[in-house]
């Protein structure tokens, strides 16, 4: 109960950030990233994507780090990068607040799949997080990573799949920072118009009610959905290391799914109206992590 009570005033409060979020914004990332074509893990384009969110997150006054790594893949060695962005919490010795997104794209020769919503939505959507959180103090420090390598390079499997976040997870385990992370919320394929985002099943239940809990408050309730699913993301490495964990993909894309990795999933299909949503909704539960501990 004292748990709501302050996510309670912290909604009726409002958080500066949140009312900063522009979902249009986030929409004109996105069509800045979705300009460079496709971007498989490893190509000229998405070494264009790199620069373009480095040169965007100078103007954010964040610290930047650059996780350069080689992924084994099955077909070759691929050079990849991760790319987080640090904005400092207030509080001395300040816990973690952490939001992911891969950036990359499926390779998939012979076809034009720019990504716009997979890929795409969530590289617009910290991009525009930053721009919000850089005007705004927070207790906990803020970490928004951009991950590189989700997609499968041949077929999906635990080792074709997830390089970025497996990579980054085993980094953070070693270097101890994993046992700072309050939260870790994914975000996935959340452009759609039609936005309808599933419970993952996998993901860490006191978080997802926390997030459900949010949106109602805000309006939302209606795009979270009640159903379940279990989808393999980004989260899972760091769930599996035991970090509170969270996905929030929309994995109805098109009618039964049918723009999912093809060349239909272009911009026309996106919704600032969506992205708008989920920004405003994250950042929210941000504000409220600033007077309350998940795990309880």
């Amino acid at each position: 109960m004292h748990g709501k009570k302050i996510l309670l005033i912290a909604l009726l409060a409002g958080s500066a950030a949140a009312a900063e979020f522009s979902g249009a914004q986030a929409l004109e990332f996105t069509r800045a990233a979705v300009a460079f074509g496709p971007r498989p893990s490893g190509s000229p384009a998405i070494r264009k994507l790199q620069t373009y969110i480095l040169a965007q997150l100078k103007l954010c006054h964040c610290e930047v780090i650059q996780d350069d790594f080689t992924a084994t893949t099955p077909l070759k060695p691929t050079p990849m990068k991760n790319i987080i962005a640090r904005f400092p919490g207030a509080a001395k010795g300040a816990t973690a607040i952490v939001f992911t997104g891969h950036y990359d794209t499926k390779s998939m020769p012979g076809r034009n799949f720019v990504g716009a919503n997979d890929g795409g939505s969530s590289t617009g959507l910290l991009l525009e997080m930053a721009r919000a959180l850089q005007r705004n103090t927070h207790m906990n420090d803020v970490y928004l990573v951009w991950l590189d390598g989700e997609e499968a390079v041949a077929q999906w499997t635990d080792t074709d799949s997830l390089y970025g976040s497996r990579h980054l997870a085993e980094r953070w385990a070693a270097e101890g920072m994993l046992d700072r992370i309050k939260l870790l919320i994914n975000v996935d394929m959340i452009g759609d118009k039609n936005l309808g985002i599933l419970r993952e099943q996998e993901s860490s239940d006191n978080l997802r009610i926390l997030v459900w809990d949010t949106a109602k408050q805000l309006g939302y309730g209606r795009y979270f959905l009640s159903e379940y699913s279990s989808v393999s993301d980004d989260h899972l490495p760091f769930l599996r290391r035991g970090v509170n964990a969270l996905d929030l993909i929309d994995f109805d894309y098109g009618p039964g799914n049918s723009y999912w990795h093809t060349d239909k999933d272009t911009m026309d299909k996106l919704s600032a109206d969506s992205l708008s949503i989920v920004g405003k909704v994250l950042l929210q539960v941000l504000e409220a992590m600033d007077g309350r501990d998940p795990r309880r």
